[in-house]
């Protein structure tokens, strides 16, 4: 082809691509006015969880922190804080209560306030630097990232689960960086829910990132002493009641949950996902974010219990997939998963009955995942031509990661 028409073509391109990052703008802005219209329509729900958690922190810093598991006192301090609202029990690990002990001064919506606003804006801070996008590219994408449904109900409720996403997406910008001891630390993040991404630290043992696993241990394990000398044997014994007193929906959105498994079928299932997931991390040591990937989603699939918002973990590692593989499969995979999760609210409302499909959706990631790394035929980059017409178009809007 001629060099006049491939520049030709090249300013067109960049031409259409500047158009339509407006065009996606709208499309983001619009979907989160209905999401949220939907959320809102339902205000008893509007910061219950974080209600559970500055309920917490009052009892530990009241009463004890061995105390934090009395449900009977995290139900009366809930019951001051808003009189309005239906109490939940507190099951989170005691950092989640430490977390909120700042805020307990404040009236309590306007710390939920700055809660939630703490916990976009480390996401969306997560997101950005994450991406090798620069510019309004950048903008763009963060936007779309935060339209699927789960993201806007994390916040809705206070939960603290962003935090968590945003701890991988950065712990997987300084491995990049052979940053492993940072990210290892940063990847400690998850022990405040470490049942959404229990395996993301194992998979980069697995990967032979020894240092960033050390250091995830180190911290983890400082962490967890911690919170068992604060708790002591009385806090420990409420702690273990809690999580065996969990609600018959917590499973609802688990593997188990969407195969009807129990008992030895939960354990058996979740085992063996968890022994795929590592050994395929092993294969793919050379990429440690496909590793944390595969992690992360067999966190979701193996975990006996799970909700809706911790769902922000499937996004992390799509995030990730979509910078990792930008193959025509991946990336046409993960954005028929994005058009589900952006549409899923606007379409069927709040709880419905439709959630309990989603492991279906992360079981075929899964399986995508296994095979890509096995096989290796779902990896296959664009043609020559294609990738060089990309690159120019996406010159000065990205930048090397």
């Amino acid at each position: 082809m001629p060099r006049a028409a491939i520049l030709l073509l090249r300013a067109t391109v960049n031409q259409v691509w500047g158009s339509w990052r407006m065009v996606v703008i709208g499309v983001v802005v619009f979907l989160l006015a209905i999401e949220l219209s939907y959320l809102w329509q339902s205000p008893e729900y509007v910061g219950l969880d974080f209600h559970a958690y500055e309920a917490a922190a009052l009892v530990g810093q009241q009463s004890g922190w061995s105390h934090i598991y009395d449900q009977g006192l995290v139900k009366a301090a809930e019951s001051q804080l808003v009189p309005h609202q239906s109490t939940l029990r507190f099951i989170s690990p005691p950092p989640v209560a430490w977390l909120a002990v700042p805020l307990t001064p404040l009236q309590f919506w306007l710390a939920y306030g700055v809660w939630a606003a703490l916990m976009f804006s480390t996401l969306a801070f997560a997101l950005a630097w994450s991406t090798s996008y620069q510019g309004l590219t950048r903008l763009v994408a963060v936007g779309v990232a935060i339209v699927p449904w789960w993201v806007l109900h994390a916040l809705y409720v206070g939960q603290v689960v962003p935090l968590i996403a945003a701890s991988v997406l950065i712990a997987w910008r300084l491995l990049r960086e052979d940053r492993d001891v940072a990210a290892g630390i940063v990847l400690s993040v998850t022990m405040l829910k470490p049942q959404a991404a229990a395996l993301a630290p194992l998979a980069l043992l697995a990967a032979g990132r020894y240092r960033a696993f050390g250091a995830w241990v180190a911290a983890a394990v400082t962490v967890a002493g911690t919170s068992l000398l604060t708790l002591g044997p009385h806090g420990l014994a409420g702690y273990r009641a809690s999580l065996d007193l969990l609600p018959a929906s917590s499973s609802d959105l688990t593997f188990g949950g969407a195969f009807g498994l129990t008992g030895a079928g939960v354990a058996v299932s979740s085992a063996l996902i968890a022994i795929a997931a590592l050994v395929t991390a092993r294969r793919v040591r050379s990429a440690p974010g496909i590793a944390i990937s595969i992690g992360v989603v067999a966190s979701l699939l193996a975990t006996p219990y799970l909700y809706e918002n911790d769902l922000c973990l499937l996004g992390a590692a799509g995030w990730i997939l979509w910078e990792e593989r930008p193959t025509p499969f991946w990336r046409a995979s993960l954005l028929a998963i994005w058009i589900l999760a952006a549409t899923h609210l606007v379409v069927t409302g709040v709880g419905a009955p439709t959630l309990r499909n989603w492991p279906l959706v992360e079981l075929a990631l899964f399986v995508a995942l296994l095979a890509a790394a096995w096989f290796g035929f779902l990896d296959r980059p664009p043609t020559a031509s294609s990738t060089a017409i990309a690159g120019e178009a996406d010159r000065g809007t990205r930048a090397t990661a």
